[in-house]
């Protein structure tokens, strides 16, 4: 069997599909609407909508390539899938926590909720380099202090890593 070429992830939405591809695009630099499909008569009877309404829209961030798909109100986001954004600065953290976050209920560790239900992990770079780290006192530290934080913050990881 051959490797696909790529692996696109799809994003199920009630009716926001292309509300959704446009916001995401204006947060993530160096992304585009790739393109835009639209119902049909075809199939009115299995999934209801009416001819001409968006169906999918396919989209790139930062090279990644997604599909937001209108599929209706059966399928709901959870926390079991997140989208992750590895930041080298604070300022890109605190960037995109403030593009994304729009419920404070649900941040915590780096992990917020946009306004869509998606989960995002909003993480330095320098935390695989942590978690990866031979010294286990360090890294309990550090990750002590991370699951205290709501958004992260790099000076005080990197204080409590290096003791």
């Amino acid at each position: 069997m051959n490797a696909p070429d790529h692996i696109t992830t799809c994003l199920w939405f009630d009716h926001q599909a292309e509300e959704a591809a446009n916001f995401y695009t204006s947060v993530f630099k160096n992304s585009k609407i790739l393109n835009t499909s639209y119902y049909g008569d075809a199939g009115h009877e299995i999934h209801g909508q009416k001819a001409g309404t968006v169906l999918t829209v396919d989209f790139e961030l930062n090279g990644h390539k997604f599909q937001a798909l209108n599929g209706g109100p059966h399928f709901k986001f959870n926390e079991a899938i997140s989208l992750v954004v590895n930041c080298e600065t604070q300022e890109e953290i605190d960037y995109y926590w403030e593009k994304l976050s729009s419920d404070p209920n649900a941040e915590q560790c780096g992990w917020l909720k946009d306004k869509f239900g998606l989960s995002w992990q909003i993480v330095p770079s320098m935390i695989e380099e942590y978690m990866n780290g031979s010294v286990t006192e360090k890294r309990d530290r550090m990750m002590d202090a991370l699951l205290r934080m709501k958004k992260l913050d790099i000076a005080t990881l990197k204080k409590v890593y290096e003791g």
